[in-house]
């Protein structure tokens, strides 16, 4: 065998090697973070929703490690859980500032950014809050599931101008206004399926409650699923 040959196989034999030790170096980081977000921290807050009293109940402060997550508080798409340490805050003067979660917010902060910068109207937006809101009811009329706005993945845009409603199959005077603000499309804060608010953040995969089938249109909210 030549040196030259010889050379040739040392050197493809070396890059082989690196790249095995590269990967496994990957694999070993990979590892040790899940294992350390296991052992993390996580804390939140939450409430329930109860339907015979309309009211919010027993609040709780939580506190436990990652790996003691159950299913229901994690959301299944995105990953992200109902812990507090899996948001990151949006400070987007002269909007007040707000959680959303991690997987999200870099692409949301560029949307607020260029929708400001336009000069449309966001006057508030809300994001992370944790509360059983959705789901069947137990016995006593509580809410069994959590909402979108517990893992970070759903926002609230002008409230004041974009109400929930129930009795409302399709939106006319027999629709209940039961929170927020009375919505009323041509208002510049009011949103409708043709404003740039909602077709931006519809780009990015957040869509508007105010479209949803069923009884309730949800005219100030966004998230992955309408709900």
């Amino acid at each position: 065998m030549t040196p030259h040959i010889k050379n040739k196989k040392i050197n493809r034999t070396n890059s082989l090697g690196l790249q095995v030790c590269f990967v496994a170096c990957i694999l070993f980081a990979c590892c040790f973070c899940l294992t350390v977000k296991a052992e993390a921290l996580c804390s939140y807050q939450t409430y329930t929703w109860n339907t015979n009293e309309k009211k919010a109940v027993h609040y709780q402060l939580i506190n436990k490690n990652y790996k003691e997550l159950t299913a229901e508080e994690v959301d299944a798409f995105t990953g992200c859980s109902v812990c507090e340490q899996d948001q990151s805050l949006i400070n987007i003067p002269p909007v007040i500032p707000f959680k959303v979660c991690h997987v999200i917010a870099p692409s949301l902060s560029k949307i607020i950014t260029k929708l400001l910068h336009q000069g449309q109207a966001l006057h508030s937006i809300t994001g992370y809050r944790v509360g059983k809101t959705r789901g069947d009811l137990d016995k006593n009329g509580n809410r069994t599931k959590f909402s979108n706005h517990s893992y970070g993945i759903a926002i609230d845009i002008n409230e004041a101008e974009n109400g929930l409603y129930d009795n409302c199959l399709r939106f006319n005077r027999q629709c209940r206004l039961i929170r927020g603000g009375h919505w009323v499309p041509g208002k510049s804060a009011s949103l409708t399926k043709d404003s740039e608010i909602v077709r931006a953040l519809d780009a990015i995969g957040l869509k508007w409650g105010g479209v949803i089938p069923g009884k309730q249109k949800d005219f100030m909210h966004f998230s992955p699923t309408g709900y």
